[in-house]
């Protein structure tokens, strides 16, 4: 029982060495075919010893040393010898039985070298971090064939400098492959070499859109539905901020007007300013040295009061001497910071000189902490209405109604969410929806508009269609998982070889 794997083989002897087993066998003495010509024989020219290891009993290594057969091929012309193999024991030229084998691969295949080597230590079945490798790398990959529905993705090899692309099944969330760069060209040379792929889920990358336009104009290509909603919630937060002067009076919230408050209002007046003279947008980036996304910023607030914001901030060390900061500061608007941080430190303050500067410049040390920050209103707006509770929906209806564009919001978002499971129907409403949209004094949701029509076939059969890339996002996850595992030692080479065995 405990050797049955190695059934082919007729068992000896078997010696207990202390730290091994040591098992003695040899092979029976049937007719075995010649590698080359497949000719049978029997006729014995020499015998030799092989020794391989197999899998651990009892927590010790065993080795089976295996007396093997030099056969004399029976066919003119051929090789003269041959040795004989035993299939699903031995493999030619391993140092291990084939169980072992299949045991090292499953290790190495989830934990690859380093930690492969160390765990199939403590199973005493011992071998390199470079052996586990090797292993690993002999492992088949599955064959390739050409889906009808893919999905692709990037990811980062290494953040901000180096990306690869990840192609799946979208329909059975298999691995395809692995292409070593996010470019157009590679992506429209692996889709020319797979001309059968009918649709391609992909989030908005407009190179990923040119590289499947190219090669395969006539096939349909989806939108990810997670990065539109995730788009839409990023212009609502954006639109609440915006509206910081509207909500906060009703809760009667502080609106912040410090010496930062003071500043943006001079950079709003300047922007507008300049682009009042048709000065373009990055001119005015590079006149008031600001980056262009600022400028973009200030350009879509119709009105100052819109740049204006309710200070929200997280809990500080600083917070319980607050008010003797205020006190101090009102006395004597000059007094150092390094003399304020003194005498807060004789009261108990821990912290640093550093922090207590960020708290003073942030404008904290005189403006009052919200009740609602605009990102949990922005959250709030975003849930479920089934997942709110009374309160929360008490709230929701009090800041909505604060401004007719609020309201506007409420309902934009609430008539945007059905739209997300798929239905026939959809792209029609989506059209209605911009058109809506469009009317409304909310330039962020007017730019969150204006990428879905850049790209509105894509969206629509997002909207319409059941496929989504949210399984290539899956596969990016567990590709990170291996990526940290990994810890960059590997090339990419290793990387996509365990992504496609994953």
């Amino acid at each position: 029982m405990v050797f049955s794997g190695l059934f082919p083989l007729v068992i000896d002897d078997v010696v207990d060495e202390g730290e091994r087993i040591v098992v003695r066998a040899r092979t029976p003495q049937d007719m075995a075919p010649c590698p080359v010509c497949g000719v049978s024989s029997g006729r014995v020219h020499g015998y030799h010893w092989r020794t391989v290891a197999d899998v651990p009993v009892d927590g010790r290594r065993v080795v089976v040393r295996v007396r093997v057969r030099r056969l004399v091929c029976p066919t003119r012309g051929c090789r003269r010898t041959f040795r004989e193999q035993v299939p699903g024991v031995l493999d030619r030229y391993q140092r291990r039985t084939t169980r072992l084998t299949r045991q090292v691969k499953a290790v190495v295949k989830e934990l690859a070298g380093r930690a492969g080597a160390r765990l199939l230590a403590i199973l005493a079945a011992g071998v390199s971090r470079h052996t586990a490798l090797r292993t690993l790398l002999r492992i088949p990959l599955p064959a390739g064939r050409t889906p009808r529905v893919i999905g692709v993705d990037d990811f980062a090899l290494r953040r901000r400098h180096h990306y690869a692309t990840v192609i799946i099944d979208a329909e059975t969330h298999e691995r395809i492959d692995v292409l070593p760069d996010r470019t157009a060209d590679t992506l429209e040379a692996w889709l020319r070499e797979h001309p059968g792929i009918e649709v391609v889920c992909r989030d908005g990358s407009a190179t990923y859109a040119e590289a499947i336009r190219r090669a395969l104009p006539r096939a349909t290509q989806v939108g990810d539905r997670w990065h539109l909603w995730h788009n839409l919630c990023e212009a609502v937060l954006s639109e609440v901020k915006a509206h910081s002067t509207c909500w906060a009076t009703v809760l009667d919230a502080p609106i912040y007007d410090g010496p930062r408050a003071q500043t943006t209002l001079e950079r709003w007046h300047q922007v507008h300013g300049l682009l009042d003279q048709g000065v373009g947008l990055l001119e005015c980036a590079r006149r008031l040295e600001l980056a262009l996304n600022t400028v973009k910023r200030y350009a879509r607030a119709d009105r100052p009061e819109r740049m204006l914001r309710v200070p929200k901030y997280r809990a500080s060390l600083v917070d319980p001497y607050r008010e003797h900061l205020r006190k101090r500061r009102a006395e004597d608007p000059g007094v150092p910071v390094k003399h304020l941080f003194d005498e807060i430190k004789a009261l108990g303050f821990t912290g640093c000189l550093n922090l207590l500067h960020k708290y003073i410049n942030q404008g904290r040390a005189d403006a009052d902490r919200s009740h609602i920050s605009p990102r949990r209103l922005a959250r709030m707006l975003l849930t479920m209405p089934d997942n709110l509770n009374a309160e929360q929906h008490e709230l929701l209806s009090k800041l909505t109604d604060a401004c007719p564009e609020m309201t506007q919001l409420a309902a934009d978002i609430s008539d945007f969410a059905p739209l997300l499971a798929p239905h026939a129907d959809n792209a029609d409403a989506l059209s209605r929806w911009i058109v809506q949209v469009r009317g409304a004094d909310l330039p962020h949701l007017h730019a969150f508009a204006r990428g879905l029509e850049r790209d509105r076939d894509a969206v629509n059969a997002a909207l319409t269609l059941p496929y989504s890339n949210g399984p290539t996002e899956g596969v990016n996850t567990k590709t990170k998982r291996i990526a940290r595992q990994m810890h960059g030692r590997a090339g990419f080479t290793l990387l996509r070889h365990r992504i496609l065995l994953g």
